[in-house]
């Protein structure tokens, strides 16, 4: 298999090459390579100008041409000295076409050769290390990471056994964790209020207080999917950025059939709902906070079991129409599509997939 290297050079995207195009930050590419010649513009020969009119661009044929403006063998060679990446591959796996059908099995990836063209992720190798040592520009990583690639078996992140167990979590252990949790806080919610209060009453109080919280967290899983996820624009081009983002759900879109990561680690979840149990602590009275805690867990129970079967069974009814909008989510337009079990937040907040017109001129 392909071996990453210890140290490679930086590997941008031609959109990123572009925002360079400034005299105070001028970059251009030439030979699929990339090079901060910010320093040479006002030193240049034939003028700043002739720079700056390509600045962010591609100048391996204006260098070639003798008539535009011709290139001594040492002007190639001082070119060497502002390499500082490579161009590298855009390929797209996702297809704006996409239409989810029964019979869809996405193939095994060539990983040999899908690490020699993309010159990504080596996905033989353990994952995280190389996405921490990456030289990847943060457009190169987007693109990259929500292509979908296919592995027979679960990836490997870390390595050693003993890092490994914390990444990987069987669907049912969610159910098993998380359901006796959500009807010990039903309980509290129950005998948690005043002696005052009959049974039937404290009854509808807490069913109340759940219904809540089960609307609470269709919300919030459309919300952090949105912009906790998926915060491309806003994360930070950096690899400590880059290696959380992976961990946190870049994997699962870069992996997305991965049968031991498709639901949260119950570590993830922990660190994730603590601070919305807290304020509802702090907000409502002890016994109403349990009961929307409760109503928000058992949805998320609903959400991470529903997500495993949306990636791998068949299903009929309303719920086939749910996983077709999740798997257009992965491979048709991952910027769109962000409630996985409440696709209705996304007809209210714009985000739904647009339908393209067809050959006979209407919506597909």
């Amino acid at each position: 298999m392909g071996t990453t290297p210890r140290s490679r050079s930086k590997i941008y995207l031609a959109v990123d090459v572009a925002k360079h195009n400034k005299p105070n930050d001028c970059f251009v590419v030439y030979d699929g390579k990339v090079f901060d010649v910010t320093k040479f513009v006002v030193d240049h020969p034939g003028g700043d100008d002739l720079i700056l009119n390509y600045a962010g661009r591609d100048v391996t044929e204006i260098m070639a041409d003798p008539v535009e403006h011709s290139h001594s063998d040492s002007a190639y060679e001082l070119l060497r000295d502002f390499q500082v990446g490579v161009v590298g591959t855009e390929e797209t796996i996702t297809n704006p076409d996409f239409e989810y059908t029964d019979s869809f099995e996405p193939e095994d990836t060539a990983v040999e050769d899908d690490y020699k063209k993309n010159q990504f992720l080596d996905l033989s190798r353990p994952l995280i290390m190389q996405v921490w040592n990456s030289n990847f520009s943060k457009g190169f990583y987007l693109q990259q990471v929500h292509q979908p690639r296919h592995l027979p078996h679960p990836a490997r992140l870390f390595g050693p056994w003993y890092l490994e167990m914390f990444t990987v979590t069987p669907w049912y252990m969610v159910p098993l964790i998380w359901l006796p949790i959500t009807f010990y806080l039903v309980y509290r919610s129950l005998v948690d209020q005043s002696l005052d209060v009959g049974w039937s009453m404290r009854l509808t109080r807490t069913g109340i207080c759940f219904a809540l919280g089960n609307l609470i967290w269709t919300l919030l899983e459309y919300g952090m999917h949105r912009f906790l996820f998926h915060m491309d624009e806003k994360l930070p081009d950096h690899r400590i950025a880059i290696t959380l983002h992976f961990l946190l759900h870049g994997i699962h879109h870069y992996i997305p059939m991965d049968r031991l990561r498709l639901v949260m680690p119950p570590l993830l979840f922990t660190v994730l709902e603590t601070p919305f149990t807290q304020l509802a602590h702090t907000i409502f009275p002890g016994w109403m906070a349990n009961g929307i805690i409760s109503g928000a867990f058992f949805f998320y129970v609903g959400y991470d079991t529903i997500h495993y079967a949306l990636h791998h069974s068949r299903l009929t009814g309303y719920i086939r129409s749910v996983k077709s909008h999740h798997m257009q989510h992965h491979y048709k337009e991952p910027d769109m599509g962000f409630g996985v079990t409440s696709p209705i937040w996304d007809w209210v907040f714009g985000t739904q997939f647009v339908q393209r017109p067809s050959a006979g001129g209407k919506t597909a």
